[in-house]
């Protein structure tokens, strides 16, 4: 299954521009998921606290209309996140977009940060507390959203249930991109899945520490590709099998 992340600039101007590139690359590549990054379609609007209705409406609105544009990624299965109005609450809602079921919501942001830049707790919602996986094309996916990466026992339901694919939208800082991959690399392991993440980047130094780095990692951790400012896009052709044996193998085979 050929799968694509990417890094996306968090400016609105240079975001348009990143975006008829990705749409040029998903098609040169004949990809057929793309992953973007976390509430990719507004900049990052939680670097400011408190919470102000004006924006988090502004922000939802900007996602109502990009949702029209996915279809600039067809045939691809496009997964990301973003900012939803569910009854009462405000939430980080996972999707699913592919050109014949149209949008399907999926898990929803449990793990909530709150600190200087990341002040999601001030701004939304907890979701559900259930990981389970969806299925996107061929591939099974577990979603896991930026800081839910940390919080490794849902990888290991993930493996059980039988995912090959987990998605991981972030929003996360330059100064820490070492430390998320090796977050990425762990979450293969303890699934044994291949671990896809797509950041955005913050070039003008103003809001948010947006560092970039996507990343393809294989079942057993090893790093199959990583995204940068020259190389905003990358494209791999991962065998799906690959994660279906590796659930057979240590440390995935012990049983609880």
């Amino acid at each position: 299954m050929k799968v694509t992340v990417c890094e996306l600039n968090n400016d609105p101007d240079n975001f348009a521009s990143d975006w008829e590139q990705l749409v040029g690359h998903v098609k040169a590549q004949g990809s057929e998921l793309v992953l973007l990054p976390e509430m990719a379609f507004y900049p990052w609007f939680v670097w400011k606290r408190p919470f102000d209705l004006k924006i988090w409406q502004d922000a939802v609105k900007a996602h109502d209309e990009w949702m029209k544009r996915l279809q600039e990624l067809a045939p691809a299965i496009v997964l990301g996140t973003r900012p939803v109005d569910a009854g009462l609450k405000r939430l980080n809602q996972a999707f699913i977009w592919d050109s014949s079921y149209g949008y399907q919501p999926a898990h929803s942001k449990f793990y909530l940060p709150n600190e200087e830049g990341f002040w999601e707790a001030s701004w939304y919602d907890r979701g559900d507390t259930d990981f389970v996986p969806h299925e996107a094309g061929k591939a099974l996916i577990g979603f896991s959203i930026c800081t839910e990466i940390w919080f490794f026992e849902h990888f290991r339901a993930y493996g059980k249930m039988g995912v090959h694919l987990i998605a991981c939208p972030r929003a996360t800082p330059k100064s820490t991109l070492e430390k998320w991959l090796v977050a990425g690399r762990a979450s293969s392991v303890v699934s044994g899945a291949f671990c896809l993440s797509s950041n955005r980047i913050n070039l003008k130094g103003q809001g948010a520490d947006l560092g970039g780095q996507g990343w393809i990692t294989g079942p057993d951790g090893d790093v199959l590709a990583r995204t940068s400012q020259e190389k905003p896009f990358i494209t791999k052709d991962v065998e799906l099998e690959e994660a279906e044996d590796a659930k057979k193998t240590y440390p995935r085979y012990v049983l609880d």
